[in-house]
């Protein structure tokens, strides 16, 4: 696993999962690669409670959502 990766994958369970960060909070150049990363790896129950919790906005769901299934999430899968 890479720096990046790593990198990812944390923003991602603390964006998501505990809340600890927001996406404003972390370089705009991860954004995209943490919602594939939430994609491949999180239910939707757990993107839901991040958008009713508000770790997340909507749009940052939507985004999110829109991502499900894709080629750009897949690479993410298991990391």
């Amino acid at each position: 696993m890479t720096a990046r990766q790593r990198m990812v994958r944390g923003y991602g369970f603390a964006i998501f999962v505990d809340g600890t960060r927001r996406f404003n909070s972390v370089g705009h150049s991860y954004h995209e690669e943490i919602k594939a990363y939430a994609a491949a790896n999180f239910g939707k129950d757990k993107i839901d409670g991040a958008l009713s919790t508000e770790r997340i906005t909507e749009n940052e769901y939507q985004e999110t959502l829109s991502l499900i299934g894709t080629d750009q999430a897949n690479e993410w899968s298991g990391i």
